[in-house]
C-alpha cells in the first residue's frame, strides 16, 4: 500500500503549471514539524492536478495550513545543468484548513469557506 497522510504550511505560493497533454497541475510545498525529543522539520512536495489544482493555486498562498492525503511518486529529471536529479512528490488530495496566521490571503479566497474547499485527483485516477 502507497499512502501518505499529513498536516503541515505551505511554505511558498503554489506554482500552477501546464503538462504538456495540456493538463492542469499545482505544486506546493509544505513544511511539516516533527515531534519528539529532536525538534525538526520535514519538507514535503506535493502535486494535485486538473480543477482542484486551479483551485488551490487561485485560493492558496504561503502559510497556510493544509491536510494532505495521497500517495508517494519517485521521479527523476534533468535539471538546467542537464545533471541527473531525483526526489519524492505526493500525488493526491489537499484539504485548505487554515488561512495564514496573518490573516492575508486573495481578495476572492475571502467569500470561500476553506474547510468546504477540497482539492485532490479525480476519481479515475484513484486506485483501489
Amino acid at each position: 500500500m502507497n499512502r501518505f497522510t499529513l498536516t503541515g504550511r505551505l511554505t511558498r505560493d503554489p506554482e500552477l503549471r501546464t503538462t504538456p497533454s495540456g493538463q492542469t497541475v499545482c505544486h506546493i510545498r509544505i513544511a511539516n514539524d516533527e515531534l519528539g525529543a529532536k525538534r525538526s522539520t520535514g519538507y514535503i512536495d506535493v502535486a494535485t492536478f486538473g480543477k482542484p489544482a486551479e483551485a488551490a493555486a487561485k485560493v492558496l498562498s504561503q502559510g497556510w495550513l493544509v491536510a494532505v492525503d495521497g500517495r508517494i511518486e519517485h521521479r527523476t529529471w534533468k535539471d538546467a545543468e542537464d545533471r541527473a536529479r531525483e526526489g519524492y512528490t505526493v500525488i493526491g488530495h489537499v484539504e485548505f484548513l487554515r488561512a495564514p496566521r496573518n490573516g492575508s490571503q486573495p481578495d476572492d479566497a475571502t467569500a470561500q469557506d476553506p474547510e468546504e474547499v477540497k482539492i485532490g485527483p479525480v476519481a479515475d485516477d484513484i486506485e483501489f
